[in-house]
């Protein structure tokens, strides 16, 4: 493997098609498309200011790394990556990309971050302010998420999440197959349209939460106060762990909590309007 070491790039594609190396306290400046086109390349303590470093890379580690506002769109229609203990500060990160590891990766500007991707695991992530991150994304596993960027997870499949903190609204929208474990789920609209999700030892926060949604579960859930005119048009198993403020017009299903404000059934509900509503004894 050939060592690049101690160096600075910059200018348009300085490393085009270059395979198997490993960069060491590299730096790469004005310009754009570094690394384009290229295989089986580590970097170790680097830091990325430049346009769309990593395009069309096939295999390549990142660990301990920096990409500053100005390396943005940084990721695109790469595949095989590990990134490790890593710093984003630059927008749209991740397109079009499969096969991916992420932990210990914290990204601050995570606008339009992770978008048509799939196949992606991830272990203490944070994305902080933007908007629309993992739009279309497919087979995501996250274990320890801290997320306050706006409109998370949309238009997903096949996500399972453990250990969230979650601050956002319209989070989870038109997604199938969801499972949610051990998290704390903040902002309104959450998971409408959406179906087969699953939330297990979940507290949830927020107006209008789980609406429209088909194949829901809810287990061993707790609700914040101000959720009201929850589970609207909406088909599920839920058991809730103390009381919900306001329940109105499930469509279908079986609810159960400890104690349950009020439940607003009017000319509106949908057919077959069966849902079992009980208070546990």
């Amino acid at each position: 493997m050939e060592i690049i070491r101690n160096q600075h790039f910059e200018g348009e594609r300085p490393l085009f098609e270059t395979h198997n190396a490993r960069l060491e306290q590299v730096t790469i400046g004005e310009g754009e498309s570094a690394i384009k086109e290229c295989s089986d390349i580590e970097a170790e303590d680097c830091h990325f200011w430049g346009k769309y470093p990593f395009w069309h890379v096939h295999g390549f580690k990142i660990n301990r790394c920096q990409f500053d506002a100005g390396a943005r769109s940084a990721l695109w229609y790469s595949d095989h990556m590990d990134m490790r203990n890593t710093r984003i500060d630059g927008p749209k990160m991740f397109r079009e990309m499969h096969d991916m590891y992420l932990e210990n990766v914290v990204i601050n500007d995570a606008d339009e971050t992770f978008w048509k991707c799939r196949d992606i695991e991830a272990r203490n992530l944070e994305l902080h302010d933007g908007t629309y991150p993992f739009m279309f994304c497919e087979n995501v596993k996250i274990d320890g998420l801290k997320s306050d960027s706006k409109y998370v997870f949309q238009y997903c499949k096949n996500v399972e999440i453990h250990n969230a903190n979650i601050v956002t609204k319209d989070s989870f929208w038109e997604c199938e197959n969801v499972t949610i474990y051990d998290s704390v789920l903040d902002g309104e609209y959450l998971a409408w349209h959406s179906k087969n999700v699953r939330l297990v030892n979940c507290h949830l926060a927020g107006e209008q939460l789980l609406c429209y949604a088909d194949q829901l579960v809810l287990e061993n859930c707790t609700f914040a106060p101000d959720c009201d005119r929850v589970f609207e048009y909406s088909c599920m198993e839920a058991d809730i762990k103390g009381h919900i403020e306001n329940i109105k017009n499930p469509t279908s299903g079986h609810i159960i909590a400890d104690s349950i404000g009020s439940v607003t059934i009017d000319k509106n509900i949908k057919q077959p309007a069966n849902c079992v509503i009980e208070v546990r004894k």
